[in-house]
């Protein structure tokens, strides 16, 4: 057991120099008297390497959370022996340490999986990508070993050890950074494409079809990773919300809408051969935003859930790493960009005007959120002064902007490359129309006609809505369905992906409208017997009852849901739970999820004299939420996987010519 872990510590610093030795090949290859194929060959294999060290370590250290190898400092402090081994598991990165070496783990993967499938590219510009790849791979594996090693160990290992915090043990917390991460270090590959690019000096629209996939597969990750914090924070931290606008959420947002951006601005790139520094700046703009994330958990700055990290050294190391990351490919860019431009010969009625608006839009957007994030901490480093920037600024200033982002996202899909509109346009935006008008008048008819916020909101949801529901329809005919499956058949995949993909975003405006204008909710304090009423229905607090747990013992109130005539619905079943070895209270709702809204109930603090705290909440569409973010990832694979097989169907075609 202790030289498996030393052997995974090891295995790090191999993989460095690997990855050193990887991000020079290129100057040898320039100045050499190899060809460019040889070096490419060798990158390859470092690159691999480098790939199996790194996921051999990350065993190695689960592996030692597994078994409780409380000699090593990172389980004596973030696991324990009566701990279920699915959190022993996730422990090995719910942690500072265990987690950057998860992201490196993603970071050489994706690096790995380029070197492996990248042989139709131009040898030049893999050999160039990879360097790019593996100089980041270097920088963040000096980060794990010189200052947050995960093998570090105890002179005298304790009998047990502290436990994992108690919020962190849950599915969605084990899922929830290892699919993040897939969407922030996916990222890193679209930008060492684009400082490859830019160091040929040479982006053509084969470049954007390179880099699209790759983009595209970090987005659809980013999403899932975004959707499933912010499904943990609902149910498991009690306080009935999903978004709070939280510094380490938006740190996850920024990056985000960055992606949103460059997949639309990439395709513009690959259809059009427009909009080329652009996209490059775009791809180095989304990847700097996802090592801002990092540096904003782990630096210190702020105290949250979210962060791994309180030690100032670090944040310095990450703060290095990323102005080297960011200010080096941005005098790159300063350099080659304007070379790059070219001049557009799109009308203004076009899907290439649409896109670069898009773009305008979400960038915008992308900024008022990083200002509503680093204005608080910069004012509080700068004068002491301490403020918060929460809801009233978000929705004053980013919800407008990402309201037009919504308006066109339901006329692009009507218009043509280069200049003109689809023959349906007319009746798909008609359509889209009707449909603002009558979502309008079901929330004037649900008594929000006074909320102008509210209004615009349903509005703009009966426009996408209906508008992508009527694109669906003159394509593919519902009415006629004796011949349907022909015309799915013949649709291109990337469509498919469009629909999804805007139709998952009226999906998430619609649970978000339903929770925040027909939520209802009660605070109250009762005791075994009492009924409690709210809206259509009733609580019936039949008894509190004490369980034990594998790891912690329970406080259950147990809650009988009913109809006001007294017929039982449900359940429920919210408590607070006790971990003994981590002496903490962590508080778990119940929930009662409906396609027409949830049921959800809290337990606070109280006893069988006074009575106990509970906070009962009817959220009507909010599951629907979760749902449109599936949709839309399942729109950006279905998109990813349409791009895939053509691309695979050119190259064999070309390979036969």
């Amino acid at each position: 057991m202790l030289a498996f872990a030393e052997i995974g510590h090891l295995a790090l610093f191999i993989a460095l120099i690997c990855s050193i030795c990887q991000t020079g090949l290129p100057v040898f290859g320039l100045a050499g008297r190899y060809s460019h194929s040889q070096f490419l060959a060798i990158s390859r294999l470092l690159q691999l390497l480098a790939t199996l060290l790194v996921i051999f370590s990350f065993s190695a250290l689960i592996y030692s959370f597994i078994v409780s190898d409380f000699s090593m400092a990172l389980v004596a402090s973030h696991s324990h022996s009566a701990k279920p081994l699915i959190y022993k598991i996730s422990g090995s990165w719910g942690n500072h340490e265990g987690s950057l070496l998860l992201w490196i783990v993603i970071l050489v993967l994706f690096g790995g999986l380029f070197a492996a499938t990248s042989k139709h590219l131009p040898d030049r510009f893999s050999l160039l990508t990879l360097s790019v790849q593996a100089s980041v791979t270097a920088s963040f594996l000096a980060f794990s070993l010189f200052t947050s090693s995960p093998f570090e160990r105890l002179d005298i290992a304790p009998l047990d050890g502290r436990g994992l915090n108690p919020v962190l043990q849950d599915i969605g917390l084990a899922l929830h950074p290892p699919m993040l991460y897939l969407g922030y270090v996916g990222l890193s590959l679209a930008f060492s494409m684009a400082v490859a690019g830019l160091i040929e000096g040479n982006i053509s629209r084969q470049w954007g079809q390179w880099v699209r996939p790759w983009a595209l597969s970090a987005w659809c990750a980013l999403t899932l990773g975004i959707a499933l914090g912010s499904w943990w924070a609902y149910y498991e931290l009690g306080w009935g919300g999903w978004w709070f606008w939280d510094p380490v959420e938006n740190a996850s947002l920024m990056p985000w809408l960055a992606a949103t951006a460059l997949i639309h601005s990439a395709l513009v790139v690959e259809k059009r051969g427009q909009l080329k520094s652009w996209t490059i700046l775009l791809a180095i703009l989304a990847f700097s935003l996802s090592l801002v994330g990092t540096f904003i958990v782990r630096s210190g700055l702020l105290t949250s859930v979210h962060s791994f990290a309180s030690d100032p050294s670090r944040g310095v190391f990450i703060l290095c790493i990323l102005l080297v990351a960011t200010g080096l490919p941005l005098l790159l860019f300063a350099w080659r960009g304007p070379t790059l431009s070219t001049r557009s010969d799109a009308g203004f009625i076009s899907r290439d005007t649409a896109l670069i608006i898009n773009n305008i839009i979400l960038v915008m957007a992308t900024a008022i959120v990083l200002i509503g994030t680093f204005y608080p901490l910069g004012l509080e480093l700068a004068v002491g002064q301490r403020i918060t920037v929460g809801p009233p600024y978000f929705d004053a200033t980013f919800n407008p902007v990402m309201a037009v982002a919504l308006i066109g996202m339901a006329i692009a899909p009507v218009t043509m490359w280069k200049s003109g509109m689809l023959a349906h346009a007319r009746v798909a935006l008609i359509v889209a129309a009707i449909g603002a008008v009558v979502a309008v008048a079901i929330g004037g008819g649900a008594g929000v006609a006074d909320n102008a916020a509210a209004m615009a909101g349903l509005a703009l949801l009966g426009w996408l809505g209906f508008g992508v529901l009527a694109d669906m329809q003159k394509r593919l005919k519902f009415h006629q369905p004796a011949s349907i499956l022909a015309r799915i058949g013949k649709l291109d995949g990337a469509i498919w992906g469009v629909w999804l993909g805007h139709l998952g975003m009226a999906v998430f405006m619609l649970g978000a409208l339903g929770d925040g204008l027909g939520r209802q909710e009660q605070t109250i304090r009762a005791s075994a017997g009492d009924v409690i009423m709210l809206s259509d229905r009733q609580y019936r607090f039949i008894e509190m009852q004490q369980n034990q747990g594998p790891n912690y013992t329970t406080r259950t109130a147990l809650l009988a849901l009913e109809e006001l005539d007294g017929t039982l619905l449900g359940y429920m079943r919210p408590e607070t739970r006790f971990y003994p070895a981590e002496r903490q209270t962590t508080t778990e709702a119940a929930i009662r999820p409906r396609i027409s809204g949830d049921d959800y109930a809290v337990l606070a603090d109280g006893d069988d004299e006074i009575g106990y705290s509970l906070r009962l909440y009817h959220k009507p569409f909010v599951s629907w939420i979760w749902g449109g973010a599936v949709i839309m990832a399942i729109g950006g694979l279905i998109a990813l996987s349409a791009r895939t097989t053509a691309r695979r169907t050119s190259t064999n075609i070309k390979q036969t010519s």
